[in-house]
């Protein structure tokens, strides 16, 4: 198996991102985001999470095959120590072991970058991402019930908080 490498995103890996995202939005509940997104808007998520914010990739032949960042949880100065998760892997790759390897790095990032607790919101039924971050040590904190509405039906957002 060819090695995989996780590192920090640059814009070159945008392309990348935005295929695995773009796909999520289309296919499934794990983004509430229902239109696919541009270049452009990628451009300036990316510059919007920069440090304390973290963007990883996780990198085969050059290729981006997934993703995960942190980014800001709320805006109020008092969550400047608390961040939000996402983490992506292309369709194709799953259960190959990317979604651990990028968690473990970006919870590395995220004590390197002062963070004192990260924050996951996962939708929709996704059980792999549930006991992705179980392994990691999160815990359940808490179930918003039929809070968005996407491909015709109404969806939960189970939330999830590891300390550091």
């Amino acid at each position: 198996m060819d090695e995989t490498i996780i590192r920090t995103a640059i814009e070159d890996d945008l392309p990348g991102i935005l295929e695995i995202y773009n796909d999520a939005i289309l296919n499934t509940t794990a983004t509430f985001d229902t239109e696919p997104q541009s270049l452009e808007e990628k451009r300036a998520w990316l510059r919007e999470t920069s440090y304390p914010y973290a963007v990883l990739v996780a990198a085969r032949r050059g290729e981006v095959i997934g993703w995960a960042s942190l980014r800001r949880f709320r805006p109020k100065i008092a969550y400047r120590y608390t961040a939000e998760n996402s983490v992506y892997v292309k369709k194709d790759c799953h259960a190959e072991g990317i979604g651990t390897a990028l968690m473990q790095r970006l919870l590395q990032v995220g004590a390197e970058n002062g963070f004192h607790t990260i924050i996951a919101g996962i939708a929709g039924n996704n059980p792999a991402s549930l006991r992705l971050h179980k392994r990691f040590g999160f815990q359940l904190v808490g179930v918003e019930r039929e809070v968005g509405y996407k491909f015709e039906r109404w969806i939960d957002v189970t939330w999830m908080q590891k300390m550091l």
